[in-house]
């Protein structure tokens, strides 16, 4: 089987798919994605869950040694806060079926 490498939606592709699913302006669908993109920003630190599609999380990472690929040197890496999405199991069933 071959797959083909295919564009990512764009923001305005996303905004007008939108509008057309929900019969909404795509101004107040604009709005809608924004209104999301804030909360989601807002919230992660309490965990952001968007259901069917995943939770935004914040992870603690640990300090660690690490190296230099240019020169081999051993350097220390420092601890660092990340986020990290975590997709649902229904998102994944449904992206990559199970075989």
């Amino acid at each position: 089987m071959v797959v083909t490498a295919k564009k990512s939606m764009t923001k305005s592709q996303l905004i007008a798919s939108l509008a057309e699913k929900i019969c909404i302006t795509k101004k107040q669908a604009a709005a809608a994605l924004e209104a999301l993109a804030a909360t989601a920003y807002k919230e992660a630190k309490n965990g952001f869950m968007i259901p069917g599609l995943g939770k935004l999380v914040l992870q603690k990472r640990k300090a660690r040694i690490g190296r230099n690929p240019a020169t081999g040197e051993s350097i220390k890496i420092p601890a660092k806060t990340v986020v990290k999405f975590r997709v649902t199991k229904a998102c994944k069933t449904a992206v990559v079926p199970a075989k």
